[in-house]
């Protein structure tokens, strides 16, 4: 696949660069990142085997770097997973400092926009902790309509199974306002 490079209001949505294993390493080791993140990074070895698993195009999956366009800071990461057909998953992190500023709502609703026209996907789904009530807030903000809970579904970062909230947006909605 192609690099992709995308724009939303304020941020930039570029593929990863080894130059980014810092704030990975910063980002992933917060305790709320890492809460909600089952990636286990603890050093930089481990940002850059992260990087380089994202920086991977034939794993099937989309993985960007949201920056912000003022300076180039990280702010966070979404990605496009689980690619099947017309079906796919959508993730996302930001950082400490973009947490409050609706970088993950924006970085969604973009590159959702953009699995939806480019990729021709039809159903694009956004699983969270019931507990991680920030990441239902992304999920409305960026026209995911919740359609149920998934009991005990995924096992997270702070090593504990949780149910989950299972929202969706079909090529079909209408797209929010950011």
């Amino acid at each position: 696949m192609e690099p992709v490079d995308l724009a939303a209001p304020g941020l930039s949505l570029r593929p990863w660069r080894v130059t980014d294993t810092p704030g990975v390493l910063t980002a992933l080791t917060d305790p709320a990142t890492a809460r909600w993140n089952p990636q286990a990074v603890t050093d930089e070895a481990g940002a850059a085997e992260w990087l380089r698993r994202r920086m991977d195009a034939d794993d099937g999956a989309i993985s960007l770097a949201v920056t912000d366009t003022a300076d180039g800071a990280l702010l966070g990461a979404v990605s496009l997973h689980h690619i099947h057909g017309e079906d796919a998953q959508v993730g996302y992190w930001t950082t400490a400092a973009a947490r409050g500023r609706r970088v993950a709502t924006r970085a969604v609703t973009v590159l959702t926009g953009w699995g939806f026209d480019r990729l021709g996907l039809h159903r694009i789904e956004l699983c969270h902790a019931v507990p991680n009530v920030a990441s239902c807030r992304v999920a409305e903000r960026a026209g995911y309509a919740a359609e149920g809970v998934l009991r005990q579904s995924h096992r997270y970062g702070d090593g504990r199974r949780y149910d989950e909230h299972l929202h969706a947006r079909l090529a079909t909605d209408p797209p929010p306002t950011l």
